[in-house]
């Protein structure tokens, strides 16, 4: 993957410093693989075969995991 094929997204530094700490020692080689990882898990989470919209349930699941993940 090349600079071109990324972009860059900005999060607050405390939330940057926890997730550090939480990566340590974790098998992660950075912060970024770390959240690259858990936004395409959020991203495939509670789709269908054939790739259906999300529920009302499944979006409110995905708002909660990005709110305690400290998006929200």
């Amino acid at each position: 993957m090349t600079n071109e094929d990324k972009v860059t997204i900005k999060i607050p530094r405390r939330l940057y410093n926890h997730l550090r700490n939480i990566i340590e020692d974790s098998g992660f080689n950075s912060v970024t693989d770390f959240i690259v990882y858990v936004m395409r898990d959020i991203a495939s989470t509670g789709r269908a075969e054939g790739g259906d919209e999300l529920t009302r349930e499944e979006i409110e699941q995905v708002r909660r995991r990005l709110k305690n993940l400290g998006y929200l």
